[in-house]
């Protein structure tokens, strides 16, 4: 029969006992926490297939989990300036478009349209994508729909669809083109700051805005805006047709409420997104498409995963140090 050494096996009287009792501590510290590690990585393992699964039923059903095999109403929202780096770029919009197009259920199209406008370019490629589309799907037919505000850009995409509706009190219209900056000519002198600029090329530095601007350059740069407003009414014109009123201030670049431009052939309706899909689609049920970010993609940017580089961007907008002039509807 063995010996009871008060709960633990160790000889009291073992001249190495001290040494055996922290050995022992040890191995059992260890044990304890390989036991904690595997219900640890037990635990990870289940919540991320937890996760894993509800991301699956979320997803599978199409945007907002709603079955797109029935009859609905595809609802593309635009929102926020209308720009390459934005949720509201020709990409993102096209794409979604694609997908309306392409899914048999859909009913009608409603472009969510809530932007001041932006870029020429993707304001541009959206309205080609539109047009596009609607040769190929001519049974499918595309509402906008301006909420606050179909500005300059938002209301170049707008002119692609086949109606514009929109609340009595949007802002609707800013048919026009501008380009903004700053000089710093004499700031810069007056400081006793020295500018080094080396170009290669008469004109290459003519938006500097540390340099003079030429007036040759100024006329050349004003018949680069008209183009660009040209292109604009072009689309619009297209667009519209013969729904169009005269008036002198339609392409000025001023901006209308919604009565006012409903009066001058801009819009076809008063109505919100809702009313269209009831209404004039005929489909009540709504489906969002796009506007679905991955979910791993969306964490990194609530993270910030840029800061840095928007802290450098912000600070040179700060000092005024960033000067592109950029062309914007």
């Amino acid at each position: 029969m063995g010996k009871w050494y008060g709960g633990n096996d160790i000889d009291p009287n073992d001249e190495h006992r001290d040494w055996r009792m922290i050995d022992k501590i040890i191995g059992e510290t260890f044990t304890e926490q390989k036991r904690a590690r595997r219900w640890g990585v037990f635990f990870k393992a289940a919540t991320l297939a937890y996760l894993v699964v509800i991301l699956i039923l979320a997803y599978s059903a199409g945007p907002g989990g709603a079955d797109r095999s029935e009859d609905h109403t595809a609802l593309i929202r635009i929102e926020g300036p209308i720009a390459a780096d934005t949720e509201a770029n020709a990409n993102a919009v096209a794409g979604a478009l694609r997908d309306a197009f392409d899914t048999e259920a859909v009913q009608g199209i409603i472009l969510a349209i809530n932007t001041p406008g932006g870029s020429p370019v993707q304001s541009g490629y959206i309205y080609d994508e539109i047009k596009r589309l609607r040769q190929q799907h001519p049974h499918t037919k595309v509402y906008a729909v301006i909420s606050d505000l179909g500005a300059s850009g938002g209301y170049y995409v707008a002119a692609a669809a086949d109606e514009i509706y929109a609340d009595k009190a949007s802002l609707v219209g800013s048919i026009g083109v501008t380009a903004s900056s700053f000089g710093f000519v004499e700031t810069i002198e007056k400081l006793g700051i020295e500018r080094r600029h080396f170009t290669a090329g008469e004109h290459k530095a003519f938006l500097d805005p540390f340099s003079d601007l030429k007036e040759s350059e100024k006329v050349f740069w004003q018949a680069v805006l008209n183009s660009t407003h040209q292109q604009f009414i072009k689309a619009v014109k297209d667009g519209r047709g013969e729904r169009l009123k005269e008036n002198d201030q339609l392409f000025s670049g001023l901006i209308w409420n919604g009565e006012q431009a409903l009066e001058l052939g801009l819009i076809d309706g008063l109505g919100s997104a809702g009313h269209v899909a009831r209404e004039v689609i005929g489909t009540e049920d709504i489906i969002l498409y796009g506007g679905h970010k991955p979910l791993l993609k969306r964490l990194t940017e609530q993270l910030g995963a840029s800061i840095g580089n928007s802290f450098g961007q912000g600070a040179a907008k700060a000092l005024g140090l960033e000067q592109s002039y950029p062309v914007q509807f």
